[in-house]
């Protein structure tokens, strides 16, 4: 990473990422002065004082430039802060610029939003539109705070709910924002917004609907308002990295306490037939897209209509979503919960069997040594099992950030013991065919407990110390390790890959040794018993060793083919089969 400072005009820094060889912007902080003096005055502090704080470079030539306004003038920048936007809109919109009129909107928002007129809302509005405009969503990407987008939005929807209604109705329309609000009451026969804005030099239409049953909750008349923003999806997706696209525009409502459910119909962007829509919610609290707020009712080529629970602390705002390298099929959650029970129950088994045989299997050191691990192999994927279960129910149900990052610490932390027992016993394998010098029973128990449980604790530790004081340990739709923003799950993904591709060499190595039991011996009855017995060996350690989870590699060629997904499902889900409660009988006899 190199990090330089703004130009002689600009005040702030720029980091480039060197990638490819080649060095490319990462974030731009580099607000011009303009707009940092905005944020540098107490602008907000006494309403009375705003004609006398506007957004100029010097206050000097601020206060000159108004000495000479007349009375009604500064009484229209005191009643709508209209003063602020010649400026503001003429400002050059690079990413330190749309940061700062990003906290500014949220800093209106906060301290003069008790009354909103018609005049506020539109001097609002054309200050959101300056920033939401199509052209420059991509400088969104280099905003240092990924949250912008998500502040702007809960900004506008905290600031337009208090927008006053004249005659029962109001309607601010910009470019690239829009707001309505009309008043409700009981006896109304259900409630409609209808939107249609440009995006991409296209047309797109949005329609919010109150039903009547939701209206007759109204015990007094109220206001509703929407807000339509057909370019805040993009700019979503440019500062959270998750694979997800928005395919329609955002709206969001203003409602009563008293209604909890609308109906809202999105035109959808593009118009794919082989990808199916999501209808979501924006979680406010969680700055995240959330399925469960929503139901799809219809979705055919061109719209999607979808049943919504609206709640004022968390979901406000409204869209679809479309994720066309997502697999969606039902094949793959029945071979995991399938999986899992049998995982679960033949690893009990396993483990139940090896207490009762224990002091029978054990008598030597070498099957000490060998029992020692599969116990431990055993032990790491049940507990690995029942915590993948567990972060499932945290993740779906409690939604607790805290138990989420407990629940991926533990469930990193027992997969790689996983994964460092099944070295260890590789190690083990190899040091019974390659060296020919004893190694005593505590020396052993020592080495292998550093390695199976001391190298994971030691991964699993950094990891969290690492990412999440940068929030970027957990990833948005599990309770598993990061990707896409802090690339955590490599914590987990190279040792494991490199413990199969060692324990390849393992069995690779049992196979020569298998394979030369026979040379010379001249007779095709021994060798097909060498190629059974090769066979048997290599059908035994690939699961134990885990050399199905190199599948997964596969998956990294063509990540939407089904047949690799189902195939690594069966491979690993029932994983523990053959090395549990079978692999203990097998041990026992012989």
């Amino acid at each position: 990473v190199c990090v330089q400072p703004c130009s002689p005009s600009f005040h702030g820094e720029t980091s480039f990422v060197c990638k490819d060889k080649k060095w490319q912007m990462f974030t731009d902080a580099c607000p011009h002065n303009l707009i940092l003096f905005v944020n540098s005055l107490n602008l907000f502090s006494s309403l009375q004082r705003i004609s006398e704080h506007g957004p100029f470079l010097n206050p000097e030539e601020h206060v000159t430039k108004y000495s000479g306004a007349d009375d009604h003038g500064n009484e229209n920048c005191q009643a709508d802060f209209s003063c602020i936007i010649p400026d503001i809109l003429s400002s050059p919109a690079i990413p330190g610029n749309i940061a700062d009129i990003v906290d500014l909107l949220k800093q209106i928002s906060r301290e003069l939003s008790g009354k909103v007129s018609r005049g506020k809302m539109q001097s609002y509005s054309r200050i959101a539109n300056h920033v939401l405009n199509s052209s420059i969503v991509s400088s969104w990407a280099f905003i240092r705070d990924r949250n912008a987008s998500s502040v702007l939005l809960d900004s506008v929807n905290l600031f337009a709910g208090k927008l006053l209604l004249t005659n029962g109705s109001e309607s601010v329309q910009e470019q690239f924002i829009s707001t309505k609000g009309y008043s409700i009451h009981k006896n109304t026969a259900g409630k409609s917004f209808d939107f249609s804005m440009e995006f991409n030099s296209d047309n797109i239409t949005g329609h919010v609907f109150i039903p009547e049953e939701e209206l007759l909750k109204l015990s007094k008349t109220s206001k509703a308002i929407s807000i339509a923003f057909p370019t805040l999806g993009a700019i979503i997706e440019t500062s959270h990295l998750d694979p997800v696209f928005v395919n329609g525009m955002v709206l969001s409502v203003a409602l009563p306490e008293e209604l909890q459910h609308i109906l809202l119909t999105f035109e959808k962007i593009n118009k794919l037939e082989s990808v199916k829509a999501q209808c979501v919610g924006w979680h406010s609290a969680e700055r995240r897209w959330d399925d469960r707020a929503c139901q799809i009712k219809s979705d055919d080529v061109s719209s999607v209509v979808c049943f919504c629970k609206y709640h004022r602390q968390t979901f406000k705002s409204f869209s679809i979503l479309m994720s066309p390298a997502k697999l969606r099929s039902a094949v793959l959650d029945y071979i995991t919960c399938v999986g899992l029970g049998l995982s679960i129950f033949s690893l009990a088994l396993c483990l139940t069997i090896e207490i009762v045989v224990w002091h029978h299997v054990t008598k030597t050191e070498v099957t000490y040594m060998r029992h020692f691990c599969l116990v431990n192999i055993a032990t790491s994927l049940l507990v690995a099992d029942i915590l993948f279960i567990l972060a499932a129910i945290v993740h779906d149900t409690a939604r607790n950030y805290q138990l989420c990052v407990a629940a991926t610490f533990f469930l990193h932390f027992f997969y790689l013991a996983l994964f460092f027992w099944m070295f260890s016993l590789g190690l083990l394998i190899l040091y019974g065919l390659l060296v020919f010098f004893k190694i005593t029973r505590s020396v052993f128990i020592a080495t292998a407990f550093s390695i199976g449980y001391g190298c994971p604790l030691v991964i699993s530790v950094l990891t969290v110390a690492i990412t999440e004081p940068r929030n970027g340990y957990l990833r948005a739709e599990a309770c598993w390790l990061n990707w896409y923003e802090t690339k955590a799950l490599l914590a987990f993904v190279v040792p494991a890959l490199s413990i199969v591709a060692v324990n390849l060499m393992v069995v690779l190595v049992v196979v020569v040794k298998t394979g030369r039991s026979s040379v010379g011996e001249g007779c095709r009855s021994r060798d097909l018993s060498t190629m059974i017995r090769i066979s048997k060996n290599v059908a035994l350690l690939t699961p134990v060793l885990g050399l199905t989870w190199g599948f997964g590699l596969a998956m990294t060629v063509d990540k939407s083919s089904l047949a690799f997904h189902v195939t690594f499902a069966l491979l690993n889900a029932f994983q523990p089969i053959p090395n549990g409660a079978d692999q203990s009988c097998v041990l026992m006899i012989a």
